[in-house]
């Protein structure tokens, strides 16, 4: 590591009366990875864009290669060489790899944009990153991965001296990851500081060389990785040990009723001839590999896609679910892995968002008594513990986990019976996660059933009392929760059918 490149010193923000930052400090020398970490709600985007210009502080310095500095928007800071990858990319995919990457500073010919020159000019940076991308493809095409690899490439083409990565790995296989891991160091060799936020311990360990901890808007403090276990950077993002040991023995009592069974459920390629029982109290994890057909499971089951044959039985009782409606009459409720583009109304209010399933309720003589519907929303989400000002915020102000929170508030509202949670803790911090653990054992200890999909195996082995899997659409194997290992669950996950 060499010269410290940025300085932020005792950063102050303020929301509409909300102290969003209160004091805090962070540093970044040339070619170091600098882990930035902390819960979801700890301030760490809102650092971030203050450093970028798109918030203005309120007090405190930023020093940026020995001088004070106060951008005011992002194309001063981009000017000045800070570069920002977000989790969800903002690019257009209908343009090539290369108008992607010198949009808004075109090679021109003439009067003409020279095509030839970006894509040349592209695929000399994708050389010198060793990533092979087509510069003349079309973005839309890529997948995540590479489109991130473009991000970056674009990044050092701006002559980047200090790279922004947000959970950049996210949506990456481990082969994309790996090659993430080369570029970045290949970027510190040339004295590129890196800020890098992620909820991935093990990815911290492997690629920082220091951890930030945020906690509530406040520097916790800077430790060296090398020197530090997990546990201990767990400890100060939450202030307290978070034990995440495999369930022992089932929880459901053997003479629990089956209240949902599935029988034979066939729906396109991705599902077929799954078969599967879910008891009173129980937790039944879904387990499987990327593509094994568990989301598409969960859809068919709930009406978001169409199945061609099978059986649901409730209760006993054979029911036909054809759209999510019906699904939720019947007491099922299904919070999406995708949750922002199938589960959030991002423009509208945390009681909005809490009540929309149930808001019949609400209506009397044709008008929605707002006072009772926002009495009832706090009272769901204090349940919950979700950080919000109030219930009038909008949820795109809200962080991720506690946006989570507000879904599930929502079917709490809805008094359903079955909640099927699609990777629930995708994308927020260990503290949320252990709020959301938590939770899932008080909805069983209340009676509820629960089918949980996850891709982490610890998750799994810590909250299934049951775990089915699944492999290219097909049930392999079924374990009590007494036997699984993660061995035994991957020796499933990857028994392919026998032609």
């Amino acid at each position: 590591m060499g010269e410290t490149i940025l300085k932020m010193q005792g950063i102050q923000k303020y929301f509409s009366g909300v102290h969003a930052l209160k004091g805090v400090d962070f540093e970044l020398k040339a070619g170091e990875v600098h882990a930035l970490m902390g819960e979801n709600g700890a301030g760490k985007s809102t650092l971030i864009k203050v450093l970028c210009g798109i918030h203005k502080r309120d007090g405190g310095s930023v020093t940026y290669f020995g001088e004070e500095v106060d951008f005011h928007n992002i194309a001063e800071s981009q000017a000045a060489g800070i570069s920002v990858i977000h989790q969800e990319l903002n690019m257009m995919n209908h343009l090539t790899v290369a108008q992607n990457m010198f949009i808004g500073r075109e090679f021109m010919n003439a009067s003409f944009i020279n095509d030839k020159k970006m894509e040349e000019e592209a695929q000399h940076l994708f050389d010198k990153m060793g990533v092979k991308i087509n510069p003349s493809a079309k973005l839309g095409d890529l997948t995540v991965g590479k489109q991130q690899m473009v991000e970056i490439a674009k990044a050092v083409s701006r002559d980047c001296k200090l790279l922004v990565l947000d959970e950049p790995t996210a949506a990456l296989t481990l082969p994309e990851v790996e090659e993430l891991f080369n570029i970045m160091r290949d970027l510190q060799k040339k004295g590129i500081g890196m800020i890098y936020i992620s909820h991935r311990m093990d990815e911290i360990n492997r690629i920082s060389d220091r951890v930030t901890v945020m906690r509530d808007g406040e520097y916790v403090g800077t430790v060296n990785t090398a020197d530090v276990t997990k546990d201990d950077i767990v400890k100060m993002m939450v202030g307290r040990v978070i034990m995440g040991e495999q369930k022992a023995a089932s929880t459901v009592p053997a003479d629990a009723p089956v209240i949902l069974e599935v029988k034979h459920l066939n729906a396109g390629k991705e599902v077929k001839d799954v078969s599967f029982q879910l008891r009173k109290g129980e937790i039944l994890g879904f387990a499987g590999l990327m593509g094994a057909g568990r989301t598409e499971v969960a859809r068919a089951l709930y009406g978001a896609d169409r199945k061609q044959t099978g059986e649901i039985i409730l209760n006993g009782k054979k029911v036909k679910i054809k759209t999510p409606e019906q699904a939720v009459k019947q007491g099922i409720c299904y919070l999406s892995e995708d949750r922002k583009r199938y589960g959030l109304m991002l423009d509208k209010s945390v009681a909005e968002n809490t009540a929309i399933s149930s808001v019949d309720d609400f209506i009397s003589a044709g008008i929605i008594n707002d006072a009772k519907m926002k009495k009832e929303s706090a009272a769901f989400n204090e349940k919950l513990r979700t950080k919000t000002p109030s219930m009038d915020q909008l949820l795109k102000n809200l962080s991720g986990g506690n946006q989570q929170k507000v879904i599930i508030a929502r079917w709490l509202m809805k008094n359903a019976d079955i909640f099927i949670f699609d990777e629930p803790t995708r994308g927020i911090d260990v503290g949320a996660k252990s709020e959301i653990y938590h939770l899932m054992e008080e909805l069983v200890e209340q009676g509820k059933s629960i089918i949980m999909i996850s891709s982490e195996l610890p998750e799994v082995l810590r909250m299934s009392d049951r775990i089915m899997v699944m492999c290219e659409g097909r049930k392999t194997g079924e374990l009590d929760i007494s036997e699984a290992t993660q061995e035994k669950i991957m020796q499933l996950a990857t028994m392919r059918e026998e032609n």
